[in-house]
């Protein structure tokens, strides 16, 4: 069974990780906050974001980038980044594996990426854009590794099979 992992390098914004907890709850997908967080993790911003989830999240804090690697040892380890040379969807996710994402100002720092560089991977974009929206990118990637798992612990079926018993 596939058991992902988001991490969180020193994340800014309550609301965004408020957003990606919900989405980690709904996928059954662990969080990893490494600190220090812009925000107090019972911040009601981020209780909001997550809505009555954020009871159900399994979420672990590190005090640094150290300690992680110490508590999850031999992690594999994708790094998103605008710097990536490879795109998220070509990726090879594994059932256990890690995906980081830095804080929302300034990313994962060069000193850890410097070690990482093959699993660098980063969203396609056009133009001068920066960056997108922290949550939305955790979302992006994240299906994208579940898909690759075949969402194997996921419902998949709904109470509506096409697209006809929408429409009154």
């Amino acid at each position: 069974m596939a058991k992902l992992n988001i991490v969180l390098f020193e994340p800014e914004i309550p609301f965004n990780t408020g957003a990606i907890g919900r989405t980690c709850v709904a996928t059954g997908t662990r969080l990893h906050l490494i600190e220090p967080l812009g925000f107090k993790i019972d911040d009601k911003t981020v209780k909001r974001a997550g809505l009555d989830y954020w009871k159900d999240l399994d979420v672990t804090t590190y005090v640094n980038f150290d300690e992680f690697l110490e508590k999850n040892p031999g992690a594999k380890i994708y790094m998103a980044t605008t710097k990536g040379q490879n795109v998220y969807s070509d990726a090879h996710f594994e059932p256990d594996c890690y995906i980081m994402f830095g804080k929302e100002s300034g990313g994962i720092p060069e000193r850890i990426l410097a070690h990482h560089k093959k699993d660098c991977i980063r969203i396609p974009m056009i133009g001068e854009t920066r960056s997108l929206n922290l949550s939305n990118s955790v979302a992006i990637v994240l299906y994208e590794a579940l898909r690759q798992n075949n969402f194997d612990h996921m419902k998949l079926e709904g109470h509506l099979t096409k697209y006809e018993d929408y429409i009154e």
